[in-house]
């Protein structure tokens, strides 16, 4: 009864803030950024600006991520700010009778045993996706809640059983009623989307609020985007920043030494309609032509195919035993690299590699004395961390500053923790900044993460929330969820476009601005089986705008498309200009500018001008090579119309007057006319003469 009691509540408090929310948003013009906003449709979810009392915390108190834990001992609980705290005012206003933990049935401790199991294997380096789920559905069976929990996922999502999104539905109902996160992150999901159950953005902030509650990852992000741009809420930057961090700390603790698999975005509108478009995804004969090279001894193909399975990404799945075996054959060659890398694997370990300090410090040594900087990197931080050598911060900082001078990521990184902290050096925030920043350029997930808390701060620099929640955005999608990016893909490419669909929205609700263009591009296409066409242009609508919101340019050209053409909305060729222009000067899109130039050239929306519609088009042509074509056969017609137009008005009769010779050029235009024609046959004579002897 608590938590029912409670539930309804905080439901009528969001509602009631929803509501008013959406007063402000048919008052509201552009949103925090800028954007465009057409109030009628109410596309972008935009809000007020953020207000609140900005937070300065003391350098102490910030956790910056040092490096990896490789102990191999359980991670220690974070703090996760004000969402502990609201939870822990709930449980302090509603004491209970504290009872002694209930003795589990043997069917029980069975079902717990499946579940462990099966999460293992979902886990694991080479998972098995079809054993695992096996024993879920044995766990859900006996009444696991978590177990029935992944069950609705699979069934909502499409894998790896048959899409039924009413049985998720189902699902989450009876577990959300009992307090399930996961389910009640995806009832929250299901009401924000309109899947399954009639759309209400304020039964999804409920739901997703009390998902957070239970410390729900997805939750607590798909919260943090909401009150970032404004979904339904008024944005919030200081709120926003509070829920990115607590994503953001669990994206930091899992982070490895080979930085995690690659995040691999690839957008389906390049993909399919630009030419020559690249997204980076290795194909099957690509690999087997490099696995050929390197079983011939070719050494650059054995370092590459051993980073390729170490780091995971380009469509190749993580695996260190491969990449051992790559690595060991280049190594034997004398490679640095290879033998570098494989210290990291040894120092390391997985479930497939064994850890072994010995055998990590003999090949960092081979490769740093080589002058590998990435083995300098690995002697500094088994000297930093006293693994299998005594702890020695001198050693340390001198192996990464080695390192860092050649431009390695991990030295920088490193240096910036030992000049934050103060290890074996004076503490200087202007350098652990320095190196932070250094290493954030190369696109290290720990270096933004260390950013974020030094600007979330003011340590060392100016507090910037803006700055800050940027950074813990970053960091929070490159968590090992970003992998169902690449499983939408794959969906997709298989044709099984509802299910590429369902896991591109369900990412979009999290903030990932390329799965929101994706579930917009698929939407566009009119290939979604679950709404009608109308439907799916007003939900395409909808994610081009929160796409664009985010910075995409394409997004915004698309919206003014949408605009211009009415798709899932009246036609406003103003609105559509508006777009347009925000895409030309914000993002400097090609296509943005070539509409502009045709706008002005028909007056769509604006002042006829051929002039300006001239400038556009060479623009244009300026910024994209594709563009040349397309704005040569413009200026074509450009010039062609403008002739026309200074013909009908008035410029005829000039030439008509060029056809009254005898006033143009006078009585004697004959004489005039003969000599010019002496003269053309006497040059023509002088020119053709035989050569002479």
């Amino acid at each position: 009864m608590k938590h029912k009691w409670l539930l309804l509540v905080l439901a009528a408090v969001w509602i009631g803030q929803g509501f008013a929310q959406n007063d402000r948003l048919q008052r509201a013009g552009r949103n925090k950024d800028g954007i465009l906003k057409i109030k009628k449709e109410g596309f972008f979810d935009g809000g007020e600006e953020d207000n609140d009392d900005p937070v300065t915390l003391d350098a102490e108190v910030i956790q910056i991520v040092q490096a990896p834990d490789l102990s191999g001992g359980p991670p220690e609980d974070e703090d996760h700010g004000d969402l502990d705290a609201d939870e822990d005012t709930l449980e302090e206003s509603t004491p209970e009778t504290t009872e002694p933990p209930r003795e589990l049935t043997p069917e029980e401790i069975k079902a717990n045993e499946l579940f462990t199991n099966a999460w293992a294997m979902l886990n694991a380096t080479r998972p098995n996706k079809k054993a695992a789920f096996g024993l879920m559905q044995a766990a859900a069976d006996m009444g696991h809640v978590k177990a029935q929990a992944k069950l609705g996922w699979a069934y909502l999502l499409g894998s790896p059983f048959e899409q039924n999104i009413t049985k998720a539905v189902e699902i989450f109902q009876e577990l959300a009623n009992r307090g399930d996160p996961d389910s009640q992150l995806g009832l929250g999901f299901m009401f924000a989307t309109g899947l399954g159950v009639e759309a209400s953005q304020s039964k999804a902030l409920v739901y997703y609020t009390f998902a957070a509650l239970g410390k729900n990852t997805f939750a607590q992000m798909a919260l943090g985007y909401r009150y970032w741009v404004g979904v339904s809420v008024t944005t919030s930057c200081e709120k926003a920043l509070d829920f990115y961090r607590q994503v953001a700390n669990s994206v930091a603790e899992e982070v490895s030494l080979s930085g995690g698999a690659a995040v691999q975005r690839v957008r389906l509108l390049d993909e399919m309609e630009t030419p020559g478009y690249n997204s980076g995804i290795l194909d099957n004969d690509l690999m087997e032509y490099y696995q050929l090279l390197a079983e011939k001894g070719d050494v650059q193909a054995q370092v590459g195919l051993g980073q390729l399975h170490y780091q995971g990404g380009r469509g190749v799945q993580q695996d260190p035993q491969r990449a051992l075996h790559y690595f060991l054959q280049a190594a034997d060659a004398g490679n640095p690299v290879a033998m570098a890398f494989l210290g990291k694997i040894y120092l390391e370990g997985s479930d497939l590699v064994k850890q072994d300090n010995d055998t990590a410090y003999k090949y960092f040594k081979k490769a740093a004395d080589l002058g590998n900087p990435v083995g300098q990197s690995g002697l500094g931080l088994m000297y930093l961390h006293g693994k299998g050598v005594t702890k020695d911060y001198t050693m340390a900082q001198k192996y990464f500053t080695m390192a860092a001078d050649q431009g390695w990521v991990d030295g920088q990184l490193q240096l910036g923790n030992m000049y934050f902290s103060g290890l074996g050096v004076r503490k200087d925030y202007k350098l652990a900044n320095k190196y932070f920043s250094l290493a954030s350029q190369s696109g290290h997930v720990l270096a933004f993460y260390n950013l974020a808390q030094m600007h979330a701060a003011g340590t060392g620099m100016m507090r910037s929330c803006p700055t800050a929640v940027e950074l813990f955005k970053n960091v929070a999608e490159r968590g090992k969820w970003g992998e169902k990016l690449m499983e939408a893909h794959n969906h997709y490419r298989e044709g099984r476009v509802d299910e590429a669909f369902v896991t591109y929205a369900f990412l979009a609700e999290l903030g990932y601005e390329v799965a929101q263009s994706n579930a917009a591009f698929i939407l566009d296409k009119d290939e979604v089986e679950l709404f009608s066409t109308n439907e799916s242009l007003v939900r395409a609508l909808r994610y081009w705008g929160r796409a664009a919101a985010q910075g995409s340019g394409t997004a915004q050209v698309k919206l003014g498309d949408y605009h211009f053409y009415g798709l899932g909305t009246p036609v406003d060729y103003e609105a559509a200009a508006a777009h347009y222009r925000l895409a030309s000067e914000q993002q400097n899109n090609a296509q943005a500018m070539f509409n502009l130039g045709y706008m002005h050239e028909q007056g769509l929306g604006m002042v006829q001008d051929m002039h300006l519609a001239k400038r556009c088009y060479d623009l244009a042509a300026e910024t994209s090579p594709d563009a040349k074509v397309p704005v040569t056969l413009a200026l074509m017609k450009l010039s062609l119309v403008f002739g026309l137009k200074y013909f009908q008005e008035g410029g005829w009769q000039d030439w008509v007057l060029l056809l009254q010779i005898d006033r143009a050029l006078g009585p004697n235009w004959d004489l005039y006319l003969i000599s010019c024609l002496v003269a053309t046959l006497a040059l023509l004579v002088y020119l053709r003469r035989p050569p002479q002897p």
